[in-house]
């Protein structure tokens, strides 16, 4: 990590360092990051196992660095949310997610009157929500599943989506102004257009007006082949023998096909990396690769689609699955 002049002029809410990029990231780019020299309790752990994609990742780091707003679209499982937290872990900043779906509302993100004991009285006060105490905070707010957001919500966040987009409290006739060291992410399962494919239902169309005010949007897929596998080899090191290596990629090509079904629409339900190295750990817990895949993956899907799913494994792994009962002990 690379370190330059001091950035924050003696205040310490402000990114005090800057790292290169290159050293950091691993990217072909010499574009220079404003950072936190010291972590605090809001900033991701790091995950020394995780692979960033080049073009996702200077997207974010172009958010951070020059105050962009960025939305990332991309199928599950794909990592999304998960690769901005690992770039503000990178850069010791703040990163807070926020889960937009149905049952998230304008008052939770605002705020509301509560009842609070104050010197042996009840007494009113304002209670901030999520959203005014970050934009006073040197924080990276990430609204997941950002096109589920409910109609009230989308338009509290509109007006905050300008770099310069103060929050106004009409309850308390106050308008908050930006932290100079706040930054706006979200992640999208579509790019605004509502579920086009019929694989997400519950998404909405989002307002062109809003679209129009995030400045960079980007897109992921899924991991390459051989970069999966060598992320779960190192999350489950005991799979790194030779042996290990080839069920390894058998597991990761069953995750492949999975993908493909689910973008096909011949099944509903995906594995994601997380997904392949669960199965890879309890496979291990249980001694039996077959019964670790049914309580993990499995065992989730639709009735109607294990067979589909049975196939997968059958093609993948050279085993036939079986749907019925299984005994299985722990080792």
């Amino acid at each position: 990590m690379a370190t330059q002049k001091s950035l924050s002029n003696g205040n310490p809410r402000l990114p005090d360092i800057t790292i290169s990029v290159q050293q950091t990231f691993g990217l072909d780019c010499d574009m220079q990051v404003p950072a936190f020299s010291q972590a605090e309790e809001h900033v991701p752990d790091i995950d020394e196992a995780y692979r960033f994609d080049h073009d996702t990742t200077l997207a974010i780091l172009a958010g951070f660095a020059y105050n962009r707003r960025v939305m990332i679209c991309g199928y599950h499982g794909t990592g999304k949310s998960t690769h901005i937290e690992q770039v503000a872990a990178r850069l010791n900043w703040p990163c807070i997610r926020v889960n937009l779906d149905s049952h998230i509302s304008r008052i939770d993100l605002v705020g509301k009157d509560a009842i609070v004991l104050r010197d042996g009285k009840q007494v009113t006060e304002f209670r901030e929500g999520l959203l005014p105490w970050a934009l006073q905070n040197p924080t990276a707010l990430v609204f997941d599943e950002y096109d589920a957001g409910r109609p009230d919500v989308m338009f509290v966040i509109q007006r905050v989506l300008e770099v310069e987009g103060k929050l106004t409290l009409l309850d308390q006739n106050r308008v908050i102004r930006p932290h100079p060291a706040f930054r706006l992410f979200s992640t999208a399962n579509t790019v605004g257009l509502g579920d086009t494919s019929g694989l997400y239902h519950g998404t909405q169309q989002i307002n062109q007006g809003q679209m129009d005010r995030w400045n960079i949007v980007g897109t992921l897929n899924y991991l390459p082949h051989d970069d999966e596998v060598n992320i779960v080899l190192a999350k489950v090191p005991t799979y790194d023998t030779e042996d290990g290596r080839k069920t390894i990629n058998a597991m990761v090509r069953l995750a492949d096909l999975t993908r493909a079904g689910f973008v096909n629409g011949d099944i509903s339900t995906v594995m994601s990396p997380r997904t392949v190295i669960t199965w890879a750990e309890n496979a291990k817990i249980f001694n039996d690769m077959a019964f670790g895949f049914k309580v993990t993956f499995l065992n989730k899907c639709d009735e109607l689609e294990r067979p589909s799913v049975a196939e997968y494994y059958q093609r993948c792994m050279g085993v036939e699955l079986k749907l019925d009962g299984s005994k299985a002990q722990l080792v």
